[in-house]
């Protein structure tokens, strides 16, 4: 199995998402995912950025050519971005928002009538 083959595996499976949905979502034929997959196919160019692009992760690490997944500038994103949340993450994440909301307007609140 190709180096690239094993990874986009592994994204793929980490997603929890089916080798058709993953063609799909790249614009490939699913017989070029599982060819792709097991070594028999190598990866075009074009596809290294599309796979990529979609897991958020460099065309170098997909390529082997790195065992970073992100560059300095894209690990700035929160934890991958919102492709890379679980639902109960995001449960979370709204709920920890709207407590921050909440402790902000009752401070906002007692600010005023400590001011009157």
């Amino acid at each position: 199995m190709s180096t690239s083959g094993v990874r986009i595996k592994k994204l793929r499976e980490a997603r929890g998402i089916s080798q058709i949905e993953l063609a799909e979502r790249i614009g490939i034929n699913n017989s070029v995912l599982s060819r792709i997959e097991s070594g028999k196919r190598p990866v075009e160019d074009t596809e290294i950025n599309a796979f990529a692009d979609f897991f958020d992760v460099t065309g170098d690490y997909i390529l082997g050519r790195s065992e970073k997944k992100k560059s300095i500038e894209t690990n700035m994103s929160f934890f991958g971005g919102p492709d890379n949340y679980t639902p109960d993450e995001i449960d979370e994440m709204e709920a920890a928002l709207l407590r921050y909301r909440e402790m902000k307007k009752r401070a906002a609140e007692q600010a005023g009538k400590q001011n009157k």
